[in-house]
């Protein structure tokens, strides 16, 4: 009865009809409307469902917790972005002035050329040189023509005139008819491949064109072979002197060789530093390399692997610096803070220890014990906090001040980290070892180069002496502290 009434509505009154239907219209598609907005929030949920379980796996922070940088963790900056650039126009902090700095002169110069004013550029008049006077010296440095040298070495034989037997000269020991390469040509190939990164398609064009010396890069690679030996050598007396050297700083990276993840160790002493490639990051590597040593001190970072070497540990106050500061960007504000500060403070009082006398290490020491014991009391604000105050409290609290004890300790691991910086852009370049041999040895010419520099040898100077078989003299000072 309604629905004829509303028909007839409709029929009598146009306009109502054309309303009506458009009512109608709103209403169905508001229907369908409320059918998509049930299938999107069931979506929306999944997803949501989603995100959470992909959030608790590791390597995916929960949306409180702040990315892990370079700056807050031991991730290296490689892995980071670097910032933007200013706009151009943007005005840039005044710099502070220094004195200019010029080339001194050459103390030895190979030869001295003299010029003389030979006219008067006024009026022309001739000048005597035996009344003239320095006015300016200056040097001129040029490079000779590098050219090899090359030997024919000729072997002649004669016939014994007691009994008929022939009888050949023996080759020169310093040119043995093994290979023709000579052992400057063997360092210099060694020098540009291991410390300059210099690959073996991109040596054999450089050898052409600035020595003028023609290689394969087989014999390249033939050559390394042969001095493997040698430098095995060498290294080995290198491991000997850090393994019983009183403090020892220890860190690791990865490598890539035959294609699989290894991992490169360096032990560094006052006076020589050791490098190994090995298949694993283990606690066995170091306990291998000791072999039954115990340094008065070991150095390292807080991995598990680095701990329980020596009689005591040094941990890396840099590594708690950066530690600290993911603590404060996830919101602790009363323990990281201080304890950041502490760390920043203990380590402005490592690097003024030359000058500083016994008493007054003592006294900062003593100083540096009462702030902590005060800071380990705080309550964080924040998980992050709190984790890493149990963590110093329980494992680190008597390895934090170790070098306040002893000035042959430093406060950081920065000296075994930049030991590994090299070897790092190696494997950047390169993409790694191709071969066993090849990643051992490059281990020994990293142990070669760093000991030679820290005895105050060049790269080439070292590795030419460990070709040569000649162990890199050991200091006094070394000799009487080990």
């Amino acid at each position: 009865m309604q629905l004829e009434t509303t028909d007839s509505v409709r029929s009598d009154n146009p306009q109502l009809a054309e309303l009506l239907g458009r009512i109608d219209a709103l209403i169905a598609q508001v229907g369908g409307l409320s059918a998509q907005n049930a299938s999107l929030n069931e979506q929306v949920r999944l997803l949501l469902a989603r995100i959470a379980e992909l959030e608790g796996r590791p390597g995916h922070p929960p949306p409180s917790e702040p990315p892990k940088t370079s700056q807050n963790s031991s991730l290296p900056p490689s892995k980071g972005f670097k910032a933007n650039r200013p706009e151009p126009g943007t005005p840039k902090p005044p710099r502070k002035g220094r004195p200019g700095t010029a080339r001194a002169l050459c103390p030895d110069p190979d030869q001295v050329r003299n010029v003389y004013a030979e006219t008067c550029t006024r009026c022309g008049a001739a000048l005597d040189a035996r009344h003239q006077s320095t006015a300016h010296a200056y040097d001129h440095i040029e490079l000779p023509v590098i050219k090899p040298v090359t030997t024919r070495v000729v072997l002649h034989a004669a016939t014994c005139a007691c009994c008929p037997k022939p009888v050949v000269a023996p080759a020169p020991a310093d040119m043995a008819p093994k290979s023709p390469f000579g052992p400057r040509i063997s360092a210099t190939v060694t020098y540009l491949h291991a410390t300059q990164m210099v690959s073996y398609s991109r040596l054999t064009q450089m050898l052409a064109d600035v020595f003028g010396l023609s290689l394969s890069q087989g014999a390249i690679a033939n050559m390394l072979r042969r001095a493997a030996l040698p430098f095995a050598a060498v290294a080995d007396g290198i491991a000997e002197i850090v393994r019983h050297s009183p403090v020892i700083a220890s860190d690791e990276t990865s490598a890539r060789v035959a294609g699989k993840t290894w991992w490169q160790w360096t032990f560094g002493a006052a006076h020589a530093v050791y490098h190994q490639i090995v298949p694993t990051r283990g606690k066995v590597v170091p306990t291998e390399f000791l072999a039954g040593h115990v340094p008065h001190v070991w150095l390292s970072d807080r991995l598990a692997s680095q701990c329980g070497h020596g009689v005591r540990h040094q941990v890396c106050l840099a590594h708690l610096i950066r530690e600290a500061q993911y603590a404060i960007e996830a919101g602790d504000t009363l323990f990281a803070a201080r304890f950041k500060r502490f760390l920043q403070v203990a380590c402005v009082v490592g690097a003024r220890r030359p000058q500083l006398s016994d008493a007054g290490l003592a006294f900062w020491a003593a100083v540096l014990e009462r702030e902590l014991a005060r800071i380990l009391v705080l309550k964080a604000s924040a998980s992050a906090g709190s984790k890493l105050r149990a963590s110093v409290a329980v494992g680190a609290r008597e390895k934090l001040l170790v070098f306040m004890t002893r000035r042959d300790v430093e406060p950081t691991n920065n000296e075994s980290e930049r030991e590994l910086r090299p070897s790092v852009i190696m494997r950047k370049v390169t993409g790694g070892f191709r071969s066993v041999w090849g990643a051992e040895s490059y281990g020994d010419i990293r142990s070669i180069v760093a000991t030679g520099r820290r005895r105050g040898r060049s790269p080439l100077e070292a590795i030419a002496a460990a070709l040569s078989g000649h162990l890199l003299p050991r200091p006094v000072a070394e000799t009487a502290s080990g």
